[in-house]
């Protein structure tokens, strides 16, 4: 009887260990498959946005394309039309005209 009892406490405690591989196992797929990669993406579209110089033509996330005017530390005015000028987030510069033509 205490044999029995053993061996029934010894195979509960291997099924934790391997619910608790498992979920480590789906936890570095998820990173490895989702999040790194997303990250990556992020970081190169900030060193592409932080290359872009005055006389650049972007496209905002919005649709509207323009040229720079001007770059601030959180702002961009951009020229739309001539002497239309609309001051937008640096965050909202989707990408630059050539880039997009390229994709």
């Amino acid at each position: 009887m205490n044999l029995s009892i053993l061996l029934q406490t010894a195979s509960a405690g291997q099924s934790q260990w391997s619910g608790i591989i498992m979920m480590i196992v789906i936890v570095a797929i998820f990173y490895f498959f989702m999040i790194r990669p997303q990250q990556k993406r992020q970081k190169e579209i900030q060193k592409a946005r932080e290359a872009l110089k005055v006389g650049d033509k972007v496209i905002t996330a919005g649709g509207i394309y323009g040229k720079i005017k001007e770059i601030g530390d959180v702002y961009m005015v951009i020229e739309i039309a001539n002497g239309v000028n609309i001051q937008i987030d640096k965050a909202s510069i989707f990408a630059s005209s050539e880039d997009a033509k390229q994709k």
